[in-house]
């Protein structure tokens, strides 16, 4: 497989997850990191360090964006559930 051909196949993959998981509003971050090792918001990190070795300008907000959909805060105030306590 050339370079460019595996490029977009990994490009095509992250984008269905990144569909995924904003169609799977129900799964929460802390569930994601759980059973995963990662989250939404790890993947916004990512997502921005990638755009910065690039020289593209970006913040941590508007990668967050792009990763839920929508801002971040609007998600977590449509989406996000309680954290459940241990007792």
């Amino acid at each position: 497989m050339d370079e460019k051909t595996r490029i977009e196949l990994e490009a095509a993959a992250f984008r269905r997850l990144v569909s995924h998981l904003r169609e799977h509003t129900e799964v929460q971050n802390l569930d994601l990191m759980d059973l995963a090792g990662f989250c939404r918001n790890c993947l916004s990190k990512w997502y921005l360090a990638a755009a910065e070795e690039r020289g593209i300008k970006m913040d941590y907000e508007q990668a967050k964006e792009i990763i839920y959909g929508m801002p971040y805060s609007e998600w977590k105030e449509k989406y996000q559930k309680e954290e459940k306590k241990e007792m």
